[in-house]
C-alpha cells in the first residue's frame, strides 16, 4: 500500500474553505483510493502511484473553476515502502504502541 498526504488550498476565496474541502473530498471519494481526512490534510492509501497522482489531479482540478478561486496550491507527500505493506492504521499503531 502506498500512502500520501495531500493538502489543496484555494486562494482568493476568503478565510473559510470548508465548502472547498467538501468538494475535494467528494472528488477523492470517486477514486480508487482510501481517504482519511483530518484538520490539516487528507491521507490517501492506494495500490499504485498512478492512482494517487490521478486522484490528486482530479481533486486539484475540481477547484480550478470554482467561483472566487483565483489560484490553487496543492502539496503532496508520498510514502512508498517497498519492504512491507504499510497502511495509515499500521503507522499510527506502531507510533502509539506502548
Amino acid at each position: 500500500m502506498i500512502l500520501a498526504q495531500v493538502s489543496i488550498s484555494p486562494l482568493g476565496s476568503g478565510a473559510s474553505v470548508s465548502r472547498y474541502v467538501r468538494k475535494v473530498i467528494k472528488s477523492l471519494e470517486k477514486e480508487p483510493v482510501t481517504c482519511h481526512t483530518n484538520a490539516m490534510a487528507t491521507v490517501l492509501e492506494a495500490e499504485t502511484t498512478d492512482q494517487i497522482f490521478t486522484a490528486v489531479k482530479h481533486a486539484h482540478d475540481a477547484l480550478i473553476d470554482e467561483p472566487g478561486v483565483s489560484r490553487v496550491i496543492t502539496e503532496l507527500k508520498i510514502d512508498h515502502r517497498t519492504d512491507k505493506d504499510a497502511t495509515a492504521k499500521a503507522k499510527i499503531d506502531a507510533a502509539t504502541k506502548k
